[in-house]
């Protein structure tokens, strides 16, 4: 079942013909993201607006957002969202603070370990078919808290329509130094390798289609990112303690992201699996979202009968899913026998929903397998670590044999020589 997320031939019809009407025939979505970054990095800014009103219908005198308009997003929301989000970056700040490294330094030894922040930042925000204040949130404020410089955010304007209001007031509340109205490949290449008007930054973060995806892929080695991540994905454990409204509740919230996103429900119970499937009907006709979850069910839903809740986890592990929730009598005591998730949520009332918007740790989390070896993001994506030496003579003389021996195994000479040469000074 598992998707690549670079994997361009499983674009939509719509979506081709879309490229072939504005790069002409024969050039494919692929090497539309190749030509789009060569003349950003050759042009800069002329080559940036050229792209965001062929892609996106936007006129952009400035590429920057002025100052007045992140002023104004603060009251064209409500109080009751700003207090949200102020909660959740309260939140978010208080998790990442705690989880903070600190350089330590052994002068005994004459070793130690420096931890530096990046210097510049970028964070992406798609401009699609939903809008994710959330995820301005849970990138910037881990960067700000590992002591990050300067962030900047990039999101597309459509067309003449203002940006999202929710979307300016997370990035003045998570403290985001500017914003520019710029997205999909052409605010990817910009942000590797800098413009006239937007700086190179040291690391881009944040989610985006399969494009962006692959922008970030091309670009990666000019400038660190955080990961390429495919549709979300969820795997909800349940046992027959668990309650149907609540697991078809959590099944939907993943599947109304994407149709390509995939929901699966593991389940020790046949008798749950028959109440959920009546909840769902019943949720999936009461969302707005509704059609597009109910495509994702149906392409990339799965219901797994297993005999255990041991047999549940091992398959969890198996697959290395971005969330796993368990929905079991006891769910501390399986969470010893997780080895391989993004996010791990734990009991009926730690729906991964919390994790999306407030419990506290980033919602971008690794997918498709990735978990396996990679991480949510956090503020140890931000930083990066220098060793020092600092050894003593007493120590220097100690280790210099050593050293001079493994020189030569080797075939070092000059590598030997700069330690024996100390050595003979020592003598």
């Amino acid at each position: 079942m598992r998707r690549d997320p670079l994997d361009m031939d499983a674009l939509p019809p719509a979506v081709l013909e879309r490229t072939r009407q504005a790069f002409g025939a024969g050039v494919t979505p692929a090497q539309s993201v190749v030509r789009i970054l060569a003349d950003v990095r050759q042009e800069g800014d002329p080559a940036v607006r050229r792209y965001a009103k062929l892609l996106d219908g936007a006129e952009l005198a400035d590429l920057r957002v002025p100052e007045s308009e992140l002023a104004d997003a603060r009251s064209q929301v409500s109080s009751e969202l700003y207090q949200a989000l102020e909660l959740a970056a309260e939140r978010v700040r208080a998790f990442h603070q705690s989880t903070l490294p600190k350089s330590w330094v052994d002068l005994q030894q004459g070793l130690g370990e420096l931890v530096r922040p990046l210097e510049l930042v970028g964070l992406y925000a798609p401009g699609g078919t939903a809008a994710y204040p959330s995820t301005v949130l849970m990138t910037a404020i881990p960067a700000r808290v590992a002591g990050v410089k300067e962030i900047v955010l990039a999101t597309p304007r459509r067309g003449s329509e203002a940006l999202n209001p929710a979307v300016l007031a997370a990035a003045h509340i998570a403290g985001v130094d500017a914003v520019y109205q710029v997205g999909g490949v052409p605010a990817i290449g910009a942000l590797a390798y800098g413009t006239q008007s937007i700086p190179r930054v040291d690391k881009i973060c944040g989610p985006g289609n399969i494009f962006v995806a692959y922008a970030k892929k091309l670009v990666q080695g000019q400038v660190d990112i955080d990961g390429i991540f495919g549709p979300t994905e969820t795997i909800v454990i349940a046992d027959d303690t668990a309650r149907p409204a609540f697991c078809a509740a959590d099944l939907i919230a993943q599947a109304e992201h994407d149709p390509l996103a995939t929901a699966i429900l593991v389940t020790t119970s046949r008798k749950l699996v028959k109440a959920i499937e009546g909840e769902l009907d019943r949720q999936l006709a009461a969302i707005d979202r509704g059609p597009m979850a109910r495509e994702a069910l149906e392409r990339q839903g799965r219901v797994v009968l297993v005999d255990c809740l041991e047999d549940g986890i091992e398959l969890a592990n198996r697959i290395a899913p971005e969330h796993l929730c368990l929905m079991v009598a006891d769910p501390w005591a399986w969470a010893g026998q997780v080895k391989h998730a993004g996010g791990l949520f734990l009991g009926e009332f730690s729906p991964e929903v919390m994790g999306d918007y407030i419990a506290g740790p980033s919602h971008v989390m690794p997918t498709g397998g990735t978990a396996r070896f990679g991480s949510a993001l956090s503020v140890h994506h931000f930083l990066r670590t220098m060793p020092v030496v600092g050894l003593s003579r007493g120590d220097f003389a100690a280790l210099g044999p050593a050293a001079v021996e493994i020189a030569h195994a080797e075939g070092l000479s000059g590598h030997s020589g700069a330690v024996q040469v100390r050595l003979d000074s020592l003598k």
